[in-house]
């Protein structure tokens, strides 16, 4: 296997045995394990040879990410830890049992910090993979991205003529009766087809550049029946998140990957992006059942709403430090009445942003900020660089939409889709700084002279 083959090669294997959170332990428990040595041998690889001056700033982000993770576990003193806001129930217990107060970390549930900890590891092997190996054939990750999806929409209609009964879903925890593919989750299939999207347009544009007009008429067939086969997928599939973010992200692909006449490219975006606008409030206002919005009448204790409502009010018990990473349940279940609990329960707060408030508080969310003040500027760069590259371009695409269906979902907290992401912030990591053509041509002048 060729050093151009090893991402696209792990990626494949998130794709197909990543695709659950809590469902898929022995799948994931194998992504970690095989990221391990991915890690270190492009870990080695950055040593031997110091990293872009475009990476270095998403390589310090990832460092805060993991220092930040690590503090979590960092044992406190109890005259620090009980001055922490939130803490004073757990302090009250260890008095009403007569016991010591001990040293605790900062995270209320240190084995679910753990779990995140290892939990990422994928993300954080395809990342520094992209950025130390050198994976600059964009075209094996889009084929690879591409063939997977084709093949999750296949499985996903096959599951809904089977039924619930059908032998050919993956989890036992999953969506039943959905068109769910390789996933658990029938929203984070929805998101796999969303990053298709750009990065199957991204692959025909580079094929057709290559082939010039030999098979040029092959190649917009061939992408054009991928593409319809996703707007089938979408379809069956029947995520509201999926369908919403579908739209801007088909205009989004076509007004970048297609052919404009440039007179006319600014009313297109205008129009594109009105267009994207009302089909996502069609979304949370139309009748479609949505637990986001309006008066709740079924399952109300599970929609997003409630969900939502409760971990907001928990973040504001916590703040500014947190709960700490991996304590939403626990704190989650404080929130709830004792009418409310049963056999089900929320596992997470289906808004990774919201989440993200309540376990890392002002810290996290300063962290997140740092990452999209970087993630515009470098959004920026792609889009002002000399040599165009088409897989960044579909990286700043793809990396929008799950960024912007984690406000109401966690699709990266799959293996998959964190990866995915991964390699996306990788892929716009790698692009050179735009170069004014006009000091290029001063910078020869003065060298001829």
């Amino acid at each position: 296997m060729t050093r151009h083959a090893v991402v696209p090669a792990y990626l494949l294997a998130c794709l197909v045995l990543g695709g659950a959170n809590a469902a898929g332990f022995l799948p994931n428990l194998l992504l970690q394990i095989a990221a391990l040595p991915l890690i270190g041998w492009s870990l080695w690889q950055l040593l031997q040879q110091a990293p872009a001056p475009s990476s270095r700033a998403a390589i310090g982000l990832l460092g805060l990410l993991v220092l930040l993770m690590v503090l979590q576990l960092v044992p406190l003193p109890p005259e620090i830890w009980t001055l922490l806001p939130g803490r004073g129930p757990v302090a009250q217990g260890y008095r009403l049992l007569g016991l010591p107060l001990p040293w605790l970390p900062l995270t209320l549930a240190p084995e679910g910090a753990v779990a995140n900890l290892l939990w990422l590891l994928p993300a954080f092997a395809s990342f520094l993979a992209v950025v130390a190996l050198g994976a600059f054939r964009g075209r094996w990750i889009a084929g690879v991205l591409v063939g997977v999806t084709m093949l999750s929409v296949a499985v996903g209609a096959l599951q809904v003529i089977g039924g619930s009964g059908s032998g050919l879903y993956f989890y036992k925890i999953t969506n039943a009766n959905q068109a769910v593919g390789f996933f658990a989750n029938s929203n984070h299939t929805a998101t796999l087809m969303l990053v298709c999207i750009p990065f199957l347009a991204a692959l025909q544009a580079a094929l057709l550049k290559r082939s010039g007009s030999r098979s040029g008429s092959a190649i917009r067939l061939m992408a054009g029946g991928a593409f319809a086969i996703i707007v089938v997928g979408l379809a069956i599939n029947m995520s509201l998140a999926g369908i919403g973010l579908g739209v801007p992200v088909a205009l989004a692909s076509w007004l970048v990957f297609g052919r404009q006449r440039p007179n006319i490219r600014k009313a297109l975006v205008v129009a594109t992006t009105l267009v994207s606008l009302a089909a996502l409030a069609v979304i949370v206002v139309g009748p479609f059942g949505n637990n986001l919005v309006g008066v709740q009448q079924v399952n109300v204790e599970q929609s997003r709403q409630v969900s939502f409502a409760r971990t907001l009010h928990a973040a504001q018990s916590y703040l500014p430090i947190g709960s700490g990473v991996g304590s939403f349940q626990p704190v989650y279940h404080t929130q709830e009445p004792l009418s409310a609990v049963s056999t089900t329960y929320m596992n997470h707060a289906h808004s990774d942003w919201i989440e993200l408030l309540l376990e890392t508080g002002v810290v996290g969310i300063a962290l997140a900020v740092a990452f999209m003040l970087w993630w515009i500027l470098r959004a920026r760069t792609i889009w002002r660089a000399e040599e165009r590259d088409y897989f960044a371009q579909a990286a700043v695409i793809a990396s929008a939409a799950m960024l912007l269906h984690s406000m109401v979902d966690y699709p990266l907290r799959t293996a998959a889709l964190s990866a995915v992401f991964a390699i996306c912030v990788g892929l716009m990591s790698g692009v050179r700084p735009y170069v004014r053509r006009a000091r290029v041509e001063t910078t020869a002048r003065h060298l001829s002279l």
